[in-house]
């Protein structure tokens, strides 16, 4: 199995060092760049085989938020992992909405920061309770309402809601007696209707329009 490439971004060197000693103790992973701003990452992008960006929220030259906007619009398959405090919260829905796939605080343990990178890789989702509640603020507010929403069948409805509890699509298909290939393509077409690009915001869809 190749290794996970990760690009570490972050306008504070302690914390790039930080992350690059936490991520090489996992045999799985390999730190192939670090970057001080988003314009830097970019450039980065563009040279370097790249399978996970880290992405800093605050930083000079070009933030987070419009970083992961410009990298998800050129490199689609690159996955984008917010790096954040609990303060951020606008700035990660922002961000989320932008094509990132998670995020991770910046103090967590570093067994959960590698996990979390191996899930978003292989396609699952991370979503934290307190972006969650985050989102419901929003939604409970009748100026923020969410737009008419396009109609998904109760199938679809069904498995957008366990994309939200997170789980794998082998998992979803255990759950609703489907094979894992027909729950691909729920999946697909769940997508394709909510003119959305991955699971992490088929979740958002979930809190947002109050299916939970």
């Amino acid at each position: 199995m190749s290794k996970i490439k990760v690009l570490v971004v972050d306008d504070q060197p302690i914390v790039r060092d930080g992350l690059k000693m936490v991520l090489s103790l996992s045999s799985d992973i390999e730190v192939v760049g670090t970057a001080a701003h988003g314009e830097e990452a970019l450039m980065l992008c563009e040279n370097q085989e790249i399978d996970v960006v880290l992405m800093d929220i605050r930083m000079p030259m070009m933030d987070g938020v419009q970083a992961t906007k410009l990298v998800k619009e050129k490199h689609p398959k690159i996955k984008v992992i917010i790096l954040t405090t609990f303060n951020d919260d606008e700035f990660i829905f922002d961000a989320l909405k932008n094509g990132a796939s998670s995020y991770l605080l910046k103090d967590m343990a570093s067994e959960e920061i590698i996990n979390t990178i191996k899930i978003i890789y292989s396609g699952g989702t991370v979503l934290h309770s307190n972006i969650a509640a985050k989102v419901m603020d929003r939604v409970m507010k009748p100026a923020e309402q969410p737009a008419a929403a396009p109609i998904l069948t109760q199938r679809e409805t069904e498995i957008a809601k366990l994309i939200a509890e997170g789980l794998s699509n082998k998992e979803i298909a255990g759950r609703l007696y489907i094979t894992e290939g027909t729950a691909k393509n729920h999946i697909t077409n769940i997508l394709s209707k909510l003119g959305l690009e991955h699971r992490t915001q088929i979740a958002l869809y979930v809190i947002e329009n109050k299916l939970v």
